[in-house]
């Protein structure tokens, strides 16, 4: 075993937006993270996952940074940054930030220098291209819709952002900007933090030439199968490895959308020295209808899901890599609404995804408010959604006329919009949730009188106090950490059932993923002298045999076989 303190932790990811407001004013900030250490402490989690507190225009809630080394005003200040880290270190809890060097807001030092003129030493910080006639430089599209290019007056050029408009994407060809990045992690890592997750980390290398793309081929907007995974990405990770990344103990993850599993082995083997591990996307697209986030979820089975987290969990554990375990986060919806029930079997189905998540091979991330079983928001107007994603590709498909009203989308957007993940944390049963005493910056979910964090911790059988048990599991037993993986009933298309195994020891898991009741018969080749129930979502007798049970809806195991 290669025994790692990032894959013995279980992450909880803060998005301080939505987290809890010191000073009134509707938005989460870093003093609010502070009154609630404590809590993130009782729950028993190691690292902190802070989703950007940077400076920035908020164009795309704070992924489009303005300048890398200040704390967004409306957050606090750098003294209240060092306050938090000072107060996580203290429990024990270490502290991760995000690493967006993708791009930048377009209100960066770099960019207001590089768009001046076409021979500023910051020009090529950026790419820059001329038009074909009035055209982009090429057909590619922007993640977030429309093309993307954009044309900049002042030099009369076009600059690429696979984002917004404000989020003009960073040259990695240029050794100059290399170095300045590098630089500006050192100067975090410095600070004391315990590592990065880095946004879109596999977009950052570019195809020489920017060719266009092609509709039949690329796995994501239109010219992408030209920046994924691009020809210098691994090269450039190991450049930053061996200038930043080494020099620290700390944990690294990067996050890649279309990545696959022999893709992403590349990254976190070992011994290629880039990254610890990877979030990758295929779980978390696997129910996109043809018309992606714009149109309706596709039918679903288990096996679908199954096999992608099959697929991960062998090819990883072949590799000696290592898998990020996580359904939902900032840019998700709720995963309680969308790979469970939300409403009579809110709270089962809760523990039972939990479960799952805690119980596979690799490192769990909690999201905030996924541990008392926070839902979807009931979205009754687009005057309600913030994200800047979900607004740009409706406006798109109204100005093409696909759409007349952009209230019809309302079912779409319930399941889809990032918003889901980004309503405030439900602490209380008091207005507006206890988030805030102001107006808050998005509504609170109007289930907060029933699903809050208060009436959570005054049950001994919430949601909250079974994370809790499935974290403590995991440091009293190595082998949920450390066991092989094997799938079992691979065909089955209720109960998703799995063998960790290390040393002699089995950890059998059990999950029935529906709301039926169907029957687990054990495999006859599992043999095992003793049984121990570890963990269970219902109530069940430590002497009830395992060769056959009628499971409930959503009901999860965990056995210990010896």
């Amino acid at each position: 075993m290669d025994k790692k303190w990032w894959k013995e932790g279980v992450v909880y990811q803060i998005y301080p937006r939505s987290f809890n407001d010191s000073n009134g004013d509707g938005i989460g900030d870093l003093q609010g993270i502070i009154e609630k250490v404590d809590y993130l402490d009782k729950l028993g989690i190691d690292v902190v996952w802070l989703s950007p507190v940077y400076d920035s225009p908020n164009d795309d809630n704070g992924y489009d940074i303005s300048h890398y080394q200040k704390i967004m005003d409306e957050f606090g200040t750098m003294e209240d940054w060092e306050e938090l880290l000072e107060a996580l270190h203290t429990k024990g809890i270490k502290l991760i930030m995000d690493l967006v060097v993708n791009h930048t807001s377009d209100e960066h030092n770099w960019f207001v220098k590089s768009r001046k003129s076409k021979d500023n030493p910051y020009r090529d910080y950026y790419i820059w291209r001329k038009g074909r006639t009035d055209t982009p430089p090429n057909n590619w599209r922007s993640n977030f819709g429309g093309s993307a290019w954009q044309y900049d007056k002042v030099t009369g050029e076009y600059y690429l952002h696979l984002f917004s408009k404000k989020q003009p994407d960073l040259n990695w060809e240029n050794r100059n900007l290399r170095e300045d990045i590098y630089k500006m992690m050192t100067w975090w890592l410095d600070k004391g933090i315990d590592g990065f997750r880095m946004d879109v980390i596999n977009f950052i290398s570019k195809a020489p030439g920017l060719p266009d793309g092609d509709s039949e081929v690329g796995p994501g907007a239109m010219g992408s199968e030209h920046y994924v995974d691009g020809p210098k990405v691994h090269q450039y990770l190991k450049e930053m490895n061996k200038e930043v990344l080494s020099k620290y103990d700390i944990m690294t993850v990067g996050e890649m959308p279309f990545v696959t599993a022999d893709e992403g082995a590349k990254y976190v083997a070992p011994d290629r020295n880039e990254l610890n591990m990877v979030f990758q996307f295929e779980h978390v697209l696997f129910d996109e209808g043809s018309k992606g986030r714009l149109g309706k979820p596709r039918d679903w089975k288990l096996t679908d899901l199954k096999k992608i987290l099959h697929k991960w969990q062998v090819k990883l554990q072949e590799e000696n890599g290592w898998n990020s375990l996580y359904l939902n986060n900032h840019d998700q919806p709720r995963m309680v609404s969308r790979f469970g029930d939300d409403k009579e079997y809110r709270v089962e189905s809760a523990k039972m995804l939990a479960t799952l998540l805690h119980t596979l091979q690799g490192t769990p991330y909690i999201y905030q408010g996924e541990e008392i079983g926070m839902t979807n928001f009931p979205f009754e107007s687009i005057d309600d959604i913030r994200d800047i994603d979900t607004l740009n590709k409706l406006q798109e498909e109204q100005k093409k006329g696909n759409i007349d009203d952009l209230n019809e989308m309302m079912d779409v957007v319930r399941y889809w919009s990032r918003d889901n993940a980004r309503t405030p944390i439900q602490w209380d049963n008091s207005q507006h949730a206890g988030f805030t005493t102001g107006t808050p910056w998005i509504k609170v979910n109007p289930n907060f009188k029933e699903v809050n964090v208060k009436k959570a911790l005054n049950n001994s059988e919430s949601i909250f106090y079974y994370y809790q048990d499935l974290i403590s599991l995991r440091k009293e037993e190595p082998i949920i950490v450390y066991g092989d993986y094997q799938l079992l009933l691979e065909d089955d298309e209720n109960i998703y059932a799995y063998l960790r195994e290390l040393e002699g020891e089995k950890l059998l898991v059990i999950l029935n993923f529906f709301a039926e009741k169907p029957e687990f018969k054990l495999p006859d080749d599992i043999s095992f002298q003793e049984q121990e129930l570890l963990i269970s979502n219902y109530d069940v007798s430590k002497e009830e045999g395992i060769d056959k049970i009628n499971l409930q809806p959503y009901e999860a195991r965990v056995y210990k076989l010896k």
